[in-house]
């Protein structure tokens, strides 16, 4: 009985753990937003790395037997988390962030002004001597655009119709 309860309140601290880790994941696209494509891939990682926690959590305190309490447990911890704590962090903390990112962009901002002119100076020399790369290198990023585009479209197709 005494391992059953240490095996629910690890499932609960479970809970709660993987619902701090996506809360985090959340402000960090709050902070620094970024495209559908990564968050995708960040959300493939999450899932990913909870599936290996929960699986390793089962195979040592529950000798790979699947106990619908620990699921329930973690459920439960996820749901107090959610309620009691994470609006609030996320909200809160993402807040300041934003705000430091801010400050310290400003700062370097000011702090890297007196160097500008050699970036006008190189955007110059660049301007003259490639502007048959850039057009080059352009048209490049824009077929590549436009393959994964029509890659994506065929891909969004192939799962509707199955």
């Amino acid at each position: 009985m005494g391992s059953e309860n240490t095996f629910l309140l690890h499932a609960l601290l479970l809970g709660i753990f993987i619902t701090f880790v996506y809360d985090l994941l959340r402000i960090f696209r709050r902070v620094i937003p970024h495209g559908a494509f990564f968050v995708s891939l960040e959300d493939i990682v999450f899932w990913v790395y909870c599936g290996a926690e929960v699986f390793l959590m089962m195979y040592h305190e529950g000798d790979g037997s699947l106990r619908w309490f620990a699921v329930l447990g973690a459920a439960v911890g996820m749901f107090l988390y959610k309620k009691l704590i994470s609006r609030w962090f996320v909200k809160y903390v993402s807040l300041g962030l934003g705000k430091a990112l801010k400050i310290l962009g400003k700062v370097l901002k000011f702090l890297c002004k007196p160097f500008s002119f050699l970036g006008r100076k190189a955007r110059k020399t660049a301007n003259r001597a490639g502007s048959g790369v850039h057009r080059l290198l352009h048209r490049i990023r824009r077929a590549i655009k436009n393959r994964l585009t029509i890659f994506l479209k065929l891909l969004k197709i192939g799962f509707k119709t199955k």
